[in-house]
């Protein structure tokens, strides 16, 4: 009997979906229609649109379990993060329609936990039997682990490669704190400078995270794509060194 072909999560449509519509119902639909001269149909007010940002990637997180009966790793921060956004959005949020003033900090340290967090993780799964570096860096769609780890058996070489996998573990998962690092800095950057006792203080509020999702997208990924390259090529010219074998050898890019 063949077995029904689960499809992996479409990346377009996670960053679509924990990323852009909530950016752009934070920026547009946060406007309250009480102290707005020309009113739209889409504000709602910071409450409402602050409801719908959260709701959308947590029903998306909760639709792709039931279709795919697991709980994907992403999936599963970004439902951690929209439960922590929402938390900590409450604890900022004052009674009289102002919000505390120390909100870039707390906000700064929430977006900081989730690349914490990741990173932890892909250090702790080192030692199980599934290592989340072989997931993002060390795979059979790069290298061709198959041939390096005959050539590790035949010179012997089992604790050096064993020692190199965690040292290039560690230096992937250094890229989680500078991703925190810059996660603190945007939040200062659009949530430092802003009047939160304005009697349109949620608003702000609102508009401010939507400007850290939505530049976080852009500040983050771009440098964080540059050191994963990095890495990438650091631990092929490791293995290479170890091996002795050519870099077209070790690596299945451009092959």
């Amino acid at each position: 009997m063949a077995e029904a072909k689960k499809k992996d999560e479409n990346p377009l449509v996670n960053i679509m979906v924990n990323v852009l519509i909530p950016v752009l119902v934070l920026s547009k639909m946060s406007k309250d229609p009480s102290m707005v001269e020309s009113v739209k149909a889409w504000h709602v007010g910071p409450h409402k649109a602050l409801l719908i940002a959260l709701l959308i990637p947590l029903a998306y997180g909760i639709y792709h379990f039931i279709k795919t009966k697991k709980l994907n790793l992403f999936s599963g921060i970004g439902l951690f993060s929209v439960l922590l956004t929402g938390g900590v959005t409450l604890y900022l949020w004052n009674d009289d329609g102002t919000v505390k003033p120390d909100a870039a900090f707390w906000f700064g340290i929430k977006e900081a936990v989730q690349p914490l967090i990741l990173g932890g993780v892909v250090l702790a799964s080192h030692w199980t039997k599934g290592p989340l570096f072989r997931e993002f860096i060390y795979n059979e769609g790069i290298f061709d682990i198959g041939r390096v780890e005959k050539k590790v058996k035949e010179l012997g070489k089992d604790a050096a490669y064993n020692k190199l996998l965690l040292t290039n573990t560690l230096f992937f998962c250094s890229s989680f704190i500078i991703s925190a690092i810059l996660n603190i800095a945007l939040a200062y950057f659009f949530l430092g400078n802003l009047d939160f006792t304005a009697e349109n203080a949620r608003e702000l509020y609102n508009q401010g995270t939507a400007k850290i999702m939505g530049w976080g997208f852009v500040v983050i990924l771009v440098p964080m794509l540059v050191i994963l390259a990095t890495i990438v090529f650091k631990h092929a010219k490791d293995l290479q060194k170890l091996t002795e074998l050519e870099k077209e050898e070790v690596l299945l890019i451009g092959s």
